[in-house]
């Protein structure tokens, strides 16, 4: 059951939020790679919603079932490339922050795939949908009602 439904949340929110989401679908990231980040967040914040919708549209992009199933596990598994590896890793660390500051060792191996400013870019698309899974979470959206557009 929606706590707050779409119509009730200021639609300013949503506009803003999709500012930063087209910057980022838009930069020199992959856009494949920003999927699988969303869809690792989503799990480790539990949100149906955000799960559901990022599971629907690496499924378009061709993504594998057994990838999409063992995203959940992917430090147990040889199904993701190094680069897919640092960048879960950074993921994991950045959504479950601790009171101590991002190590070297998680933070130095990305400087092998990436510019310092896709670094940044890979930090804002982190932040972003820690946000977006913090929202749906509490708005109460329904899972499983997100329909990928065809483009």
């Amino acid at each position: 059951m929606e706590r707050i439904s779409y119509t009730d949340v200021p639609q300013e929110i949503f506009t803003n939020l999709m500012v930063i989401e087209s910057y980022l679908d838009n930069s020199t990231l992959d856009l494949h790679l920003l999927e699988l980040i969303r869809l690792r967040v989503a799990q480790k914040n539990g949100c149906a919603y955000c799960v559901d919708m990022h599971h629907k549209i690496l499924k378009k992009h061709n993504e594998t079932d057994l990838r999409l199933s063992s995203l959940c596990v992917w430090e147990e598994t040889n199904y993701f490339s190094k680069k897919e590896r640092d960048v879960l890793k950074f993921t994991d660390v950045l959504t479950k922050l601790e009171r101590l500051p991002i190590s070297d060792s998680v933070f130095n191996p990305l400087l092998e795939h990436f510019t310092k400013a896709e670094i940044a870019q890979l930090t804002l698309a982190i932040s972003q949908i820690n946000t977006w899974t913090r929202l749906m979470k509490t708005f109460g959206f329904t899972p499983g009602s997100f329909k990928v557009e065809n483009n």
